[in-house]
């Protein structure tokens, strides 16, 4: 019988294993980077025709002032001029000079330019942050995630030509993020550095690029600022989310270069100049206006809201949070021993282990305050200088739109890193599914947006073709002594053209182009 036996026991082969190489987890190893390369090339497709639709921007509304100022006066001069007549923007002055003193080809490379600073900012970011997970960053997955990102906030809008290609509304709103994310890096990179001269220049670092955002952009400044102040708070030691004070003075120093730029900015004479060609409104406190700003803020947000495609900023985060997590080896737990659903979140993590609860938990939840609070005051500051249409100036949204989207898709990393481990290495068919779901909302939402981007090309080619035509014809006028020259305006994207009012004496538009081609008057064509 124990021959038989053994015989028998010769018959039945064990099935081998499920390998790394084999089966379910075979298979989330596989569609992991494959999810990430689709998505890249999805939105860096969109990306890409953004940017390549810089070669065909021209010149309409400020930039017709902007490209005078910038030829006549030099940088020097519009810096001057802004500050002195205009609205006291000096570092918006200073950038446009820049840009529009070369000629135009400084505003058709401007949306490459903020495409590459703000990819490698957030490939940069994303990388601390997995670090701080604990996992190994995935280098496709990141940049998929920051072309996915971008996609968003350029296309997903009502003012895609103004957030992306209007040089005016890009360096002042689109700008100052890309800047500030990179201020991030900085404070991330000096505040723990030992070398005692690092972390001093990034403190000062601090307070002059906040000075030179304060006299850049009102939007910006009045979030970043909500931003800093929250996190000084969360970061006093004796909250332990922190264990020195460094933190906490590089956000003091920060939100104090924004005051004083404000400060500068509220106080120059073009600014003044400004303020008394608006009519008298109640003060901004009052119940009336505090009521309507309310208003205001409800619009915007049914606008944003609308756009179903913002969700993929949270499933793009989600690829991540899965990829990096898959990347990064997890030894089997012994047995008997409670598995729990991953690691603990990089914010947690990295805040310290001494950091309470409530703080952590005050951490994790910081994006929403900022994001809701400042907003409203970006609706404030609107109604304050546009008055009851001001709210639909969505261009300045972007001083929040970006925020939210981080938000979103940060929470989307959290979630992958905390619930990762476990189903690649328990259930590896669930985290598949996950990943194909969370692919096919982020898909979904960059088809979406593809109708819109094909409006944009047509009418921006369509544009700049008309244009040159035009500009040919009023230059040879120009060239054979004609004082006077026909203009047929070419609008776009909601911008004024020349003759958007009857009065030619208040036509400031019409002045500029004169100025441009350097003749006395303009008259319809």
């Amino acid at each position: 019988m124990s021959t038989m036996a053994a015989e028998g026991e010769d018959l039945v082969t064990p099935s081998p294993p499920t390998g790394p190489n084999t089966g379910p987890r075979h298979l989330l190893r596989t569609l992991l980077p494959a999810a990430a390369a689709t998505l890249a090339a999805a939105a860096g497709a969109l990306v890409a025709v953004g940017c390549f639709l810089g070669l065909y921007t021209r010149p309409t509304s400020d930039d017709w002032c902007a490209a005078w100022k910038a030829r006549d006066l030099g940088v020097l001069g519009i810096t001057a001029d802004f500050y002195t007549t205009q609205n006291g923007r000096i570092t918006n002055a200073f950038l446009s000079g820049l840009l529009y003193g070369g000629g135009p080809a400084g505003t058709k490379i401007l949306p490459t330019l903020i495409t590459v600073f703000l990819t490698a900012a957030l490939v940069l970011l994303g990388r601390r942050l997995l670090r701080a997970l604990g996992h190994a960053p995935p280098l496709l997955a990141l940049t998929a995630c920051a072309l996915a990102l971008q996609a968003l906030l350029y296309f997903a809008g009502t003012r895609s030509y103004q957030v992306l290609l209007w040089a005016p509304a890009t360096i002042s709103h689109t700008v100052p993020s890309v800047i500030g994310l990179w201020a991030l890096l900085l404070a991330l990179a000096t505040v723990t550095h030992p070398r005692r001269a690092v972390r001093t220049a990034g403190l000062a670092g601090a307070l002059l690029i906040g000075f030179a955002l304060g006299t850049l952009s009102e939007p910006f400044a009045l979030v970043s600022g909500l931003l800093a102040a929250l996190t000084a708070l969360l970061c006093l030691p004796r909250l332990r989310l922190a264990t020195t004070w460094r933190p906490f003075t590089w956000c003091l120093l920060w939100c104090a270069g924004l005051a004083c730029g404000l400060a500068v900015l509220y106080t120059s004479p073009g600014a003044r100049w400004r303020r008394a060609q608006q009519p008298q409104k109640p003060p901004l406190l009052s119940a009336g206006e505090l009521r309507a700003t309310f208003e205001d803020w409800l619009r915007m947000w049914d606008t944003v809201t609308g756009q179903w495609a913002y969700l993929a900023a949270a499933a793009a985060g989600l690829l991540l949070g899965l990829a990096a997590t898959l990347r990064t080896p997890h030894p089997p737990p012994p047995p008997g021993a409670r598995t729990g659903t991953g690691a603990r979140t990089g914010a947690v993590a990295g805040a310290g282990a001494g950091a309470g609860r409530m703080t952590r938990a005050a951490l994790l939840l910081l994006p929403l305050p900022v994001v809701i609070l400042g907003s409203f005051a970006v609706a404030a500051g609107l109604r304050s200088g546009y008055g009851p249409t001001g709210w639909t100036y969505a261009r300045t949204w972007t001083s929040f739109l970006l925020p939210m989207e981080l938000a979103l898709c940060g929470y989307g990393v959290l979630l992958g890193a905390w619930a990762g481990p476990r189903p690649a290495v328990r259930r590896p068919a669930a985290a598949a599914a996950a990943t194909t779901a969370a692919l096919c909302l982020t898909l979904a939402a960059m088809a979406s947006l593809v109708p819109h981007l094909q409006q944009l090309t047509t009418t921006t080619v369509a544009r700049s073709i008309a244009w040159d035509a035009q500009n040919t014809r009023i230059r040879a006028e120009a060239a054979r002594g004609a004082t006077d020259v026909g203009y047929r305006p070419l609008h776009i994207a909601s911008l004024a053209e020349p003759f958007f009012t009857t009065d030619y004496d208040r036509d400031w538009v019409a002045a500029c182009v004169s100025r441009w081609y350097g003749v006395d008057r303009i008259h319809r064509r």
